[in-house]
């Protein structure tokens, strides 16, 4: 038996199985999940993820996740350079969801041999102010840019589809990620997304499998990934024969005052289940109803989508849908080469599946 500390003997069966490619991703479990499968405590587990720091084995990016840090190149990439433009809506949370689909992309790009940077386009401004920008962007070198749509306003989509005229003036390929343009806008580019249907319709499912008749949907704006959702979730209420209620975030309200609202809806029309169109705001309407003494799960379950970090940080764990960031930018990589080969051909959409978590926030006792 190992006379070491327990938290070094814990570094090092975690050195191992990163070395044996346990996580493709890059990105490790959450501390609490490393502490379940080395049967340790959270202490030790931390502990263990320091040790394995301070080595240079690992990275932590503060509320994202603790990530293997890639072995730097003899050299660098001598391959194609491209640009990354993520039009995030602002909130607490956006820099540690920037941090997991930067890092997603710059792995997929190391192994491809090829560079990714960002590229931060002022869609406020006019079109020829675009124009020379993306062209400056193509004179250093850019030959692609993957885009992430803004969802926040009817506005800012006017704004993206200004930015992706520019890029079609200078003839810069685009391919859109995770989402298209706001509301019901024809496909503007190649676009890879997650498969938003199958994960509405699972997640959905999940919550029906515990007992709950009457879930409802929470939905925040009019995009391509929440009204996909929004579809699996009718597909699934209609295939149980139970009615569909779908209870819309208000787009004016702060995030706190959003989330009471939303908390009240559900509580108004009696909701046993709250599909939430992502983990923030799933969070954020547990808090809420935990505040009007409403239980969760034994009242009311609550699930998100996409396994982001905030959902997997507090005792009571998110139930989620996880979608691979690694294994979008993979897919969008292998879709931008196939752009650039072939400049003419039509649009397509590249759908990226992902799996259940279940969580406490699903898992506690059945319903009356």
């Amino acid at each position: 038996m190992s006379d070491a500390p327990k938290h070094l003997v814990v570094s090092r069966q975690i050195e191992a199985h990163i070395r044996e490619g346990r996580w493709p991703s890059g990105r490790l479990p959450g501390v609490r999940a490393l502490a379940a499968d080395y049967d340790t405590s959270v202490v030790t587990a931390s502990r263990a993820l320091q040790e394995l720091a301070i080595r240079g084995l690992v990275d932590t990016v503060e509320r994202s996740g603790c990530y293997v840090r890639a072995a730097a190149p003899d050299a660098p990439a001598a391959g194609e350079t491209w640009g990354l433009c993520l039009r995030l809506t602002p909130g607490p949370w956006l820099r540690a969801t920037e941090a997991v689909i930067r890092d997603g992309f710059a792995g997929a790009s190391r192994r491809g041999g090829s560079t990714v940077r960002g590229l931060e386009l002022a869609a406020d401004g006019s079109e020829a102010d675009l124009v020379r920008q993306v062209r400056d962007a193509k004179a250093a070198g850019v030959t692609g840019l993957f885009f992430l749509p803004s969802r926040a306003t009817e506005a800012a989509a006017r704004q993206d589809e200004v930015a992706l005229r520019a890029c079609a003036a200078v003839k810069l390929p685009v391919v859109l990620i995770e989402r298209n343009l706001r509301g019901d806008r024809p496909l503007a580019a190649d676009l890879v997304a997650y498969d938003d249907l199958e994960a509405g319709r699972v997640v959905t499912r999940h919550v029906l499998e515990t007992g709950r008749r009457r879930p409802a949907f929470v939905l925040g704006s009019p995009t391509s990934s929440h009204q996909a959702r929004l579809a699996g979730y009718l597909l699934e209420a209609h295939a149980a024969g139970v009615p569909p209620c779908v209870v819309e975030q208000p787009a004016e309200l702060a995030p706190k005052e959003a989330y009471g609202a939303v908390a009240d809806q559900l509580l108004a029309a009696r909701a046993d289940a709250a599909v939430c169109y992502q983990d923030y705001t799933a969070v954020g309407v547990i808090l809420e109803l935990l505040t009007r003494g409403t239980r969760v799960p034994a009242d009311v379950a609550v699930t998100g989508f996409e396994d982001l970090p905030i959902g997997n940080t507090f005792s009571l764990g998110v139930t989620t849908f996880a979608f691979s960031y690694d294994e979008m930018a993979r897919r969008a990589l292998r879709l931008m080469r196939d752009r650039v080969r072939n400049p003419n051909d039509l649009p397509v959409r590249v759908a990226v599946g992902g799996q259940l978590v279940v969580r406490e926030s699903t898992r506690g006792r059945e319903p009356k």
